[in-house]
């Protein structure tokens, strides 16, 4: 694949002279637009659901909903366990059990996106006017109330000629109501979706309208940010056998927060039949591949699409009456099918690097995070005392040649043990307690730092 650089090639090196003044800038202009990982919390998933049916309190509900499943399908450790595939006695299965039921209890819903695309549909101009006010008002009373999720936004429509008009108005109409309703405030961590990006063009445009509601609004510039989503062939691979994202991101003008896999969008558009597109299909792979090694160090949040096979029973007893015990077998059977495909999903997103992904329905959150929590803690111990030996010779070192292995990697396991704090798979003392840092070094988030800190002048 053509990257997107011309260079002159290796016969080339050493037939011109590149000035100092040159380097510099090429040097200062690859830091900015590679910066690194974000040091923000991304979360690890995105709940969707359909614009008409958000209420303040929808979140919290979700969380009855989850915590409704796993006492029914699986309220103990053996059940979950069983559920899921995990060896019998599995050490890890009481403290995973124990650990998403806390999730659940406390923090159900990490992000939520408001829909006005895929999940709401194509509806007449004056409904979808009215859930655009509706669905603003109602987070503006989720602001008041403090039940909102710690990360939310809306998805709109799409920028094709079909319905841009319609994309724009429902998000300038929802802006508009929810400052008015929210005195000029928006919720923390506040970002728009834009889905089924075919150019740049497109992304350019948005941000033209962001930028104008900013003006409007009187918020200061860069408020507005927004995610990508990659669904479509063209954007992975253009007709030139060049990825299109770094342009993306580059027409985002440093709003761009993540780029969103949907799979099942891009599937078809690869010819690939509904019985096979399944997040886990090599093509999805490798569209997922190109993504990371696209937008690495660019700092922009990648996240993978959803299974849409989802954990509901089958049968429900009839008014007044109960279901037979073969019901209620196969609709325990049915939710754990479905359940193993999700947590499957979501450690194959996991090891891909992937460490956000779509859910779709109340009762993935069990397993979404019975995956995030499983994949942390799996590994802990080992990650622990890996840190903790580069920790300890970064005290001992003084030329850099020392530890630049080091500190790749060092870093690399920091990482790790952030997000498993941010998640809630560990907390911050059990960290202190495995890697010797100090609260101080892990809040920093910098190993880069602690080498410096404790290895002291060269």
């Amino acid at each position: 694949m053509a990257s997107g650089h011309r260079g002159t090639g290796a016969r080339g090196h050493g037939k011109g002279r590149v000035p100092a003044d040159a380097l510099r800038k090429a040097n200062l202009a690859f830091a900015e637009t590679h910066p690194g990982e974000s040091p923000r919390r991304q979360p690890v998933h995105t709940v969707y659901g359909g614009a008409q049916l958000f209420k303040p309190d929808t979140a919290p509900k979700i969380g009855e909903v989850a915590r409704k499943a796993l006492e029914t399908w699986a309220p103990d450790a053996d059940a979950l366990a069983a559920a899921l595939g995990w060896p019998k006695g599995d050490a890890l299965a009481a403290i995973i059990h124990a650990r998403v039921v806390r999730k659940l209890e406390r923090e159900p819903v990490e992000d939520f996106r408001i829909d006005f695309e895929d999940g709401y549909g194509n509806r007449p101009d004056a409904e979808e006017d009215g859930h655009a006010r509706s669905a603003a008002e109602a987070v503006a009373q989720g602001m008041k109330g403090k039940s909102l999720p710690p990360f939310l936004g809306i998805r709109v429509k799409p920028l094709n000629e079909e319905l841009r008009a319609r994309s724009i108005r429902t998000l300038e109409l929802f802006v508009e109501s929810l400052l008015s309703a929210g005195r000029g405030q928006l919720p923390d961590n506040f970002v728009v979706t834009l889905p089924k990006i075919t150019v740049p063009e497109q992304v350019a445009h948005f941000v033209q309208v962001l930028a104008r509601l900013e003006k409007k609004h009187r918020l200061a510039a860069g408020t507005l940010r927004f995610e990508l989503m990659v669904e479509t062939p063209q954007i992975i691979v253009d007709g030139s056998g060049r990825s299109t994202l770094p342009a993306l991101v580059a027409a985002g003008g440093g709003r761009v927060t993540a780029a969103h896999f949907g799979t099942y969008d891009y599937t078809a558009g690869l010819g690939i039949t509904a019985s096979h597109q399944q997040l886990r299909h090599p093509g999805c792979d490798f569209a997922k591949h190109v993504m990371q090694v696209a937008l690495a160090g660019s700092g922009v949040w990648l996240s993978d699409g959803s299974t849409a096979v989802l954990p509901v029973a089958p049968h429900r007893a009839p008014a007044g009456g109960r279901l037979t015990a073969a019901q209620e077998e196969g609709n325990r059977a049915s939710v754990h099918r479905a359940w193993r495909m999700h947590y499957e999903d979501v450690m194959h997103s996991l090891a891909g690097g992937f460490y956000q992904g779509w859910d779709l329905h109340p009762a993935q959150l069990v397993t979404r995070y019975a995956a995030v929590f499983g994949f942390f803690l799996s590994g802990i111990e080992a990650a622990g005392a890996r840190l903790k030996n580069f920790v300890e010779k970064a005290a001992q070192a003084t030329l850099v040649g020392d530890v630049f292995d080091d500190a790749a990697t060092g870093q690399g396991l920091l990482n790790y043990f952030l997000r498993a704090i941010n998640c809630g798979a560990a907390t911050e003392e059990e960290t202190l307690a495995r890697t010797g840092l100090t609260l101080e070094e892990l809040r920093g988030r910098s190993f880069v730092t602690i080498l410096k800190n404790r290895s002291g002048p060269a």
